[in-house]
Parts: C-alpha cells; structure tokens; sequence
C-alpha cells in the first residue's frame, strides 16, 4: 500500500492518515459482484476519472469533467455501451449523471468492470456523497458531502481503491 491509496477498513474509508465515515452496498462486499446485487466489490480499484456539476461546484481539480444534462451511465447488461459514460437520447436502461439530488454532484469513478466489461459483472461502481449518515449504496462507497470534497483535490492518477 502507498499513501495515496484509499482503504476501506471498519471504520471507514482511510485516506492519507484520516479515517473518513462512509457507507457501501445494502447487501455488504462481496467477492463475486454481480449486477444489481447491491454489493461493493471486493479488490483493489484503480481512481480512473472524476466528474463534477459545474452548476453546483468548482472543479476540484484540473482533470475532473463537468456531467452535462445529457450524461448518462449505462447499466444495461445487453447494450454494447455497458458500464460506460453515455449520452442521451440513449434507449437502453441507465442511470442519470445530472440527478436532481446531490449525490452525483461529485463522481470520482473507479476501474471496476471497465474498460473491457463484462456483462453482468456490475456497473457505475463510484465514490460518490451519501444520502445520510449509514444509509447503504446500491454496491458504491459513498461519504459525506463535506468529506468527499475534501478528499477529491488530494486523489491522484495513480491512487487505488482497496477494498478487503
């Protein structure tokens, strides 16, 4: 492990020599993620992107892209675009990028499944603001809004994701 590596531990996502709450999958971590299983997958997860609401928040930092009205994530085990950034109109099932809560104001975007998906293996695995304190993702980590703010001018293109 670096420094710059992110590790969920049972008290939270440790990062940088801070323990930072957060919560994960309803239905807890596990070894073989499936889609819509509701669980974080086990592994190390390369940081691979950072999107943001630019109607909502500076950029946090040099490489993060703004989310547009029509970016969209594909979750559709049968589109060719699975587990992929995508734009509408956009006919197969997906999830909305600009929601009209915050929790995607701020995406930091992991290597799970991707770039070569395989179908069904799960999608849209991110680091992204929680809905409340202990409130479980659908298979993300997410933190409070203050908390991942804070983290995100410090992630770096070579920080990792541990998740045991």
């Amino acid at each position: 492990m670096t420094p710059d590596d992110m590790v969920l531990t049972p008290m939270g996502l440790r990062f940088q020599g801070t323990v930072y709450p957060c919560t994960i999958g309803k239905t807890g971590i596990t070894s073989h993620k499936k889609e819509g299983d509701g669980a974080t997958p086990r592994g190390i997860h390369r940081i691979v992107g950072m999107l943001y609401r630019p109607d909502r928040m500076a950029q946090p930092t040099d490489w993060a892209k703004p989310i547009g009205p029509l970016d969209l994530w594909s979750d559709d085990v049968n589109d060719r675009d699975y587990n992929k950034m995508v734009r509408a109109p956009y006919s197969h099932r997906h999830e909305q990028l600009r929601r009209a809560d915050p929790l995607y104001d701020l995406i930091i975007l992991t290597d799970w499944n991707w770039p070569y998906t395989i179908k069904g293996r799960g999608s849209a695995i991110f680091i992204h603001q929680y809905r409340r304190p202990g409130f479980p993702t659908e298979g993300c980590i997410a933190l409070s809004r203050t908390h991942l703010h804070r983290i995100a001018p410090m992630i770096k293109h070579h920080t990792r994701l541990i998740i045991a």
